[in-house]
């Protein structure tokens, strides 16, 4: 993966990782959802300022996503793609201060040692 197929791909990945925070930011102020409010939260939705810049976030991940594509295979483009997961659990942490249990900072590490191993080129 060159360098600007790289930057391609972290600006896919951030970008999609800002929509998370902002999509959970506003699944946070609707509160839950259950059979009596879902349509009044659905209305909700369209209103809510951090939904729609977490659904704009993701757009912006996918057109970085879409021109990744153009350079790289899918093979390596998917897979690397779910380093989002790292900044999820990071976001999660330092954010929402929401747990990282041992076992999943091992499936972290292996998300990691994945992705390294898809985007390895043998010289």
């Amino acid at each position: 993966m060159t360098f600007q197929e790289f930057c391609l791909l972290l600006i896919s990945v951030l970008t999609s990782a800002l929509g998370q925070l902002f999509l959970k930011l506003g699944a946070t102020k609707l509160g839950k959802v259950d059979a009596g409010n879902a349509v009044s939260h659905i209305l909700k939705i369209v209103l809510t300022p951090e939904l729609l810049m977490g659904l704009f976030c993701y757009g912006l991940g996918a057109i970085a996503y879409i021109l990744l594509l153009t350079r790289v295979s899918l093979s390596v483009a998917g897979p690397s793609a779910s380093i989002i997961y790292i900044f999820s659990v990071l976001m999660g942490y330092f954010i929402f201060k929401e747990p990282i249990p041992i076992y999943r900072a091992f499936g972290l590490g292996f998300i990691v040692f994945g992705v390294v191993l898809v985007v390895w080129k043998a010289s």
